[in-house]
């Protein structure tokens, strides 16, 4: 795959006369990661339970931390949005699983088939490809339910349109206890996961087929997302959780999209949550407990805007129809513009509501500049583009009403555009059945290296170079491999300004027969919190009680009958029947004797009473 190299300029705000608008100083788009999750190696603890939460009022702290501490520079921004996706999940849509074990497809010129496997399910389903004129490779735009930003002015611009149905993937019309479509078949008709979150997961799946298609139609390193009214809703999720989406434009979405859930309540003629909610299993069935006191939510939309930070953002909506939530919606996009502000990346994100047409999801003349200007800033990489808070007067929230909290300047926000060197004599050492350990001479960098990516594909040749954790620093223990298997590395550098270096070298290592190391383990599960219809196991500990390093652990146990597995975190899992198999992930398997990790962890939903699983074993 091919990532690009484009810099986050620092941008300063400057004031118009125009009613309600702020422009921006043009800003160098920012390089889209080329993973979904790039946060997926950063240890997220301390998730509050639904029992514990206080009421706030206001939106919450986006810089604050679990733990209580404040985020002081942009590197530590990443895992900071990996806590903030986990409150998401937890609290608002409900899990968006990773890449299943199995992704394959076909992208043609007219067409996207998608074909997933996982825990011995299958599902199936297809897009449609319309392209611009030209030769391409094309950049692409997945409109959600054929409704989105103009086709037209997408494909003037010089993407595709990728016509993607996403009832398909989540069905509407069917009950919390009996959801329907590719999502569900994989994950279960009960999933605590709603429709938003899993047509998020559909469009991932459509970029997983593009990443290994080889990139002769469609650019595996450019897409981007839109959608209106409900769809406007699913757009907005799906760029907040793949990050690989280089633009997200949501229109006129309403409650449940980027309206701020505290707002709402005293948005007249909005939407209320209760109603979102209750209208289509849009939202995940936790937020119901929160209809009627979005205060005591841990987390609320201007946080999720900030998940987008600093990539493309581009929100359109309606100010005529008050059921939209404009206002709701205008501090939800100034809230997390204050994210995208203390990264550098102001010029990234526009919020435009100020429009004549009041008619729902209509084309609309104000908004065609600025989509060609994203199109061509995020996904060709070509000219530069202002951002904007064109705020209609007649929805115009005021932020400062809705936070007690103050934006930093976060470190490594420069306008730099020079990329690290590339890292250097990339060599493997100490490979076992299940581990190898890399190492490499440093890269430099004009403003500092503040980490590397370290990238693997299975086999001696062929396949997908794919992103499998981070260092800070010239080395890297990766863990959980397969015996008697072939694997090729790279590794790329950042700098504190966001830029990425060319590869290094391939370093090529096959592991070998056995289990490796000479431990043993054990694994205690904790219940966190539990409620009639299902319950939270974290952390479920696993330590090592033998005499030896282990670098790799494989914990079982039993789920009762009825129970099924709805979300996990920090493990490879696998189920067969009511038999729960959770592996070691990357960055948590290797453990010296009497080492512990405490970063395991899964939620479970059952018919009713008290039973938890039994039988936990760790080898």
């Amino acid at each position: 795959m091919i990532i690009r190299t484009r810099a986050v300029a620092l941008a300063a705000a400057v004031m118009l006369a125009a009613a309600g608008a702020v422009a921006l100083t043009p800003a160098a788009a920012v390089a889209a990661p080329g993973v979904e999750d790039e946060g997926a190696d950063c240890a997220v603890t301390g998730l509050p339970g639904e029992g514990s939460l206080p009421t706030v009022s206001r939106l919450p702290d986006p810089f604050m931390r679990l733990n209580g501490t404040r985020v002081t520079a942009a590197s530590d921004w990443r895992c900071r949005r990996a806590e903030i996706k986990a409150l998401a999940e937890r609290f608002v849509y409900g899990q968006k699983p990773a890449k299943p074990s199995g992704v394959t497809g076909t992208v043609s010129r007219t067409g996207i088939t998608v074909n997933v496997s996982h825990n011995g399910r299958t599902a199936s389903f297809t897009a449609g490809v319309d392209l611009p004129s030209g030769t391409g490779p094309f950049p692409a735009v997945v409109v959600l339910g054929g409704l989105g930003a103009d086709t037209a002015t997408i494909k003037a611009a010089g993407a595709a349109v990728i016509s993607y149905d996403p009832l398909a993937v989540g069905r509407e019309g069917t009950p919390r206890t009996s959801k329907q479509g590719a999502f569900y078949t994989l994950y279960g008709s009960s999933s605590g996961t709603g429709l938003l979150a899993a047509w998020a997961w559909g469009v991932s799946r459509i970029i997983d087929v593009i990443e290994q298609s080889g990139g002769s139609v469609l650019t595996a390193d450019a897409t981007g997302v839109t959608g209106c009214s409900r769809y406007g809703k699913g757009a907005f999720v799906a760029g907040a959780f793949d990050q690989r989406i280089a633009l997200t434009m949501p229109i006129e979405s309403g409650s449940g999209g980027v309206a701020a859930f505290r707002v709402i309540p005293t948005d007249s003629g909005a939407q209320p949550l209760s109603s979102a909610y209750g209208e289509q299993p849009w939202l995940g069935d936790a937020f119901g407990s929160f209809t009627g006191n979005p205060a005591r939510l841990p987390v609320d939309t201007h946080s999720v805007v900030a998940m987008i930070a600093p990539r493309g953002l581009l929100v359109m909506d309606n100010p005529h129809i008050d059921w939209l939530a404009a206002t709701s919606a205008s501090v939800g996009a100034l809230g997390g513009a204050e994210v995208y502000k203390a990264l550098g990346a102001e010029a990234n994100i526009t919020y435009w509501s100020d429009v004549q047409d009041g008619t729902h999801c209509a084309t609309r003349s104000e908004w065609r500049g600025p989509l060609q200007q994203y199109i061509q800033k995020f996904l060709r990489n070509s000219g530069s583009s202002t951002g904007s808070m064109r705020i209609s007067a007649n929805a115009r929230g005021n932020l400062a009403e809705w936070r007690d909290w103050q934006t930093p300047v976060l470190g490594g926000g420069s306008g730099d555009t020079s990329p690290p060197t590339a890292p250097g004599g990339l060599a493997a050492s100490g490979t076992t059945a299940t581990g190898t350990t890399l190492s490499w001479t440093a890269s430099t960098d004009d403003t500092g290296v503040t980490g590397y990516d370290i990238l693997r594909a299975t086999g001696p040749s062929g396949g997908t170079f794919t992103q499998v954790g981070t260092s800070g620093t010239t080395s890297y223990a990766d863990t959980g491999l397969t015996p008697e298997t072939t694997y090729r590395y790279q590794v790329r550098a950042r700098d504190a300004a966001g830029n990425t270096s060319p590869v290094s070298d391939t370093a090529q290592v096959t592991t070998g027969s056995g289990p490796s190391g000479g431990g043993t383990c054990t694994a205690v599960p904790t219940v966190q919190t539990q409620w009639g219809t299902g319950y939270v196991v974290q952390p479920l500990t696993i330590t090592n009680t033998g005499s030896s390093t282990i670098t790799g652990w494989t914990v079982t146990f039993t789920l009762p009958a009825g129970h099924t597995l709805t979300g996990s975190w920090n493990g490879t899992v696998t189920t067969s029947g009511q038999t729960v198999t959770i592996r070691n992930v990357s960055h948590n398997g290797t453990l010296a004797p009497g080492a512990a990790t405490t970063s395991v962890g899964f939620q479970v939903s059952r018919p009713g009473g008290d039973a938890l699983p039994s039988g936990y074993t760790c080898a």
